[in-house]
């Protein structure tokens, strides 16, 4: 009896110590699901494999990633109501999603408002903390912010001048009541549709012009159906990661500044990246025969006046009035600033 229990007393003490070997991992590690309508092996898919490994290795493994690219969960506004209801707990989101969570996004998808990404990028450091605090007013985290590229028109014509543009089929996304009314207030007509049904849309002739960056229109191949793109740059299209504060609280707190920090690592890894595809896209669909309508300065002109009209219709209900003055502010302030640099060169 006495050996019996010896014996079992060194099994007791061999099995503590083989578990003091072993690293701790959580029981039950938190899963998350992030979406994207990205498709895979693009930058911006890039972006969220790299968080999936930086997590992992940040947390231990307590934080597992799944990753759902190519719009397989639906389009922007489907994937924000997932994550509403939990299905999905992060999603990478141009500013069509991240304006559906709070409309202050809009403030700087105002069209030719911005003339450079380094316009673009003076205005949003400064007002990037107000539009993240709103978001997580509406119960998400901006993880980080990216780029989607400057938006361009395609369409089945030549297109010139904005009257032209109001002869065609326009294409907006489904979901977005705001931006449609504008569209139509202005004068066009709008057809709208999911973004996952763009190219049925184009080939059945229900819409023959649409508003995207190119190397999105490349990677779906639309440009096919619309192969004339108009020469101007309409607006740089702003894209964010967000993931439900349910979620990032239930991730240890002592986590989350690294968890943040590499997310935002993540965004500037990809991002001169990611601006330099819209030229490369251009070139190549140029290759494919794409044809690059090139306005001369009195049709930039028209196109720059008409967009200023239309000021007055946006501010307020399409951005709030004093973020829309603001990122104005700010734009104009960033361009004196870089005519005294001139001046004084």
């Amino acid at each position: 009896m006495k050996n019996f229990r010896i014996a079992i007393w060194i099994l007791a003490c061999a099995l503590l110590f083989s578990l003091a070997q072993k690293p701790m991992c959580a029981k039950n590690p938190i899963r998350l699901r992030i979406g994207t309508m990205a498709p895979e092996d693009t930058l911006w898919h890039e972006i969220l494999k790299y968080i999936k490994q930086e997590w992992g290795k940040i947390t231990n493994n307590e934080v597992e990633v799944k990753i759902f690219a190519g719009g397989v969960l639906g389009d922007e506004s489907e994937m924000v109501e997932h994550m509403r209801g939990e299905a999905l707990q992060a999603v990478g989101l141009t500013s069509a999603g991240l304006s559906r969570i709070d409309k202050s996004i809009n403030c700087l998808q105002i069209p030719m408002m911005f003339r450079s990404y380094e316009e673009l990028d003076y205005v949003r450091d400064r007002i990037g903390p107000l539009l993240e605090k709103k978001l997580e007013e509406r119960g998400f985290k901006l993880l980080l912010w990216a780029d989607a590229g400057w938006v361009y028109t395609f369409a089945k014509n030549p297109v010139r001048t904005p009257d032209e543009l109001r002869k065609m089929k326009l294409f907006t996304q489904a979901g977005d009541s705001v931006t449609e009314k504008l569209w139509k207030d202005l004068g066009f007509r709008v057809f709208t549709f999911s973004l996952t049904d763009i190219i049925t849309a184009l080939q059945t002739g229900k819409v023959n012009a649409f508003n995207l960056p190119p190397e999105f229109a490349l990677s779906i191949n639309a440009y096919r159906q619309a192969p004339n793109m108009i020469g101007i740059r309409w607006l740089p299209l702003v894209a964010g990661t967000v993931i439900d504060m349910r979620a990032w609280e239930r991730i240890p707190e002592k986590y989350r500044p690294q968890m943040l920090e590499a997310a935002q690592e993540a965004g500037n890894r990809y991002r001169d990246g990611i601006r330099k595809m819209g030229e490369d896209s251009i070139r190549e669909m140029k290759v494919r025969r794409l044809n690059v309508v090139e306005l001369d300065s009195d049709e930039v002109a028209i196109w720059q006046r008409e967009a200023e009209e239309a000021y007055k219709k946006l501010r307020g209900p399409y951005a709030p009035a004093d973020l829309f003055d603001e990122v104005r502010r700010l734009r104009d302030e960033f361009r004196a600033s870089k005519e005294t640099d001139r001046v004084e060169k």
